[in-house]
C-alpha cells in the first residue's frame, strides 16, 4: 500500500474554485478524463450531495497492459459533499476498473486558506493498493508517480476553467456597465424630449390664451361701444324739445 498526499493553494476565492471543480472537464489540460455523468443528487441539511460516474483513461505502459488488461476507457465512482455554511468541499473518488487488483482511493478537500480568505487550500490524499498480481511493489510506485504528475495537470486544468469564469463574470459586468450606461442615455434623451415637448406645450397654451383675452377683450370693447352708442341714442331722443303743436294732452 501507498499514500500520496500533497497540498496547493489556488489563489481564487472558495466560491470560484468550486465552480470550476464542477466545469474542469472536458480540458485540454487534462485530456485523461472524457466523460463525467451526474448519478444521484440531493440536498440534505443543507449540503449538497452528489454521485458521478467518472470515464478515463489510465495510458498504462504495456507491460502494465499484458498484467492488468488492455488499455481502454476506465470508470471511477465519485461522491461529493459541498457544505456552503462551512465552505467545504469533500470529494472522494474510487476505481471501477481494475478494481479486484487495484485500488486507488482519492479524497480532496477545498477549503478557504485560514490566512487569506481570498485563496482556497486544496488537500489531496491517494492510497494505492495492488494485489494478486506480479510486481506488486512495482506497481504500486508507478501508479504512485503517474498520480503525482498528473495533479498538475489536473491544477492546471482547475487555473485554465478559473480563468474562463473570470472572463465570463468580466464580460457579465462589462454588458451590465454597458446597458446601464444606455438605460441612462435613453432616460436623459427621454427626459430631455419630455422637458422640450413640456415647453412646447406651455408656450402652445401661453399664445393660445393670449388670442383667447384678446379676443374676448375685443369683443368686450365692442360691447361697451355698441352699449355707449346707443345709449348716447337714447338721451339726444330724449332731451331734444318736442315739436310746437305737439303739447300732450291732459
Amino acid at each position: 500500500m501507498k499514500i500520496w498526499t500533497s497540498e496547493h493553494i489556488f489563489s481564487h476565492p472558495w466560491e470560484t474554485v468550486t465552480q470550476a471543480v464542477w466545469r474542469k472537464y472536458p480540458n485540454p489540460h487534462n485530456p485523461a478524463v472524457v466523460g463525467t455523468d451526474v448519478i444521484e443528487r440531493h440536498v440534505m441539511n443543507g449540503v449538497l450531495h452528489t454521485h458521478r460516474l467518472i470515464s478515463s483513461r489510465w495510458g498504462l505502459p504495456n507491460w502494465a497492459q499484458t498484467i492488468l488488461g488492455a488499455d481502454r476507457v476506465c470508470y471511477g465512482y465519485e461522491h461529493s459533499e459541498v457544505n456552503p455554511e462551512e465552505r467545504t468541499m469533500t470529494m472522494r473518488t474510487r476505481n471501477l476498473t481494475f478494481a479486484s487488483t487495484v485500488s486507488m482511493d482519492e479524497r480532496l478537500v477545498y477549503s478557504p486558506d485560514p490566512n487569506n480568505s481570498e485563496n482556497t487550500v486544496l488537500r489531496q490524499e491517494t492510497i494505492i493498493t495492488v494485489k494478486g498480481v506480479p510486481l506488486t511493489s512495482y506497481m504500486e510506485n508507478y501508479l504512485l508517480n503517474s498520480i503525482s504528475n498528473n495533479s498538475f495537470k489536473g491544477r492546471d486544468a482547475m487555473e485554465f476553467v478559473i480563468s474562463k469564469i473570470n472572463r465570463e463574470v468580466e464580460d457579465l459586468v462589462s454588458t451590465y456597465k454597458r446597458s446601464t450606461s444606455e438605460i441612462l442615455d435613453h432616460t436623459k434623451r427621454s427626459l430631455g424630449e419630455i422637458t422640450e415637448s413640456a415647453l412646447r406645450s406651455v408656450d402652445d397654451i401661453s399664445l393660445a390664451a393670449k388670442k383667447s383675452v384678446d379676443g374676448l377683450s375685443d369683443a368686450a370693447k365692442k360691447s361697451i361701444d355698441d352699449i355707449s352708442c346707443v345709449a348716447k341714442k337714447g338721451i339726444d331722443t330724449f332731451t331734444q324739445p318736442a315739436p310746437a303743436g305737439s303739447m300732450p294732452r291732459i
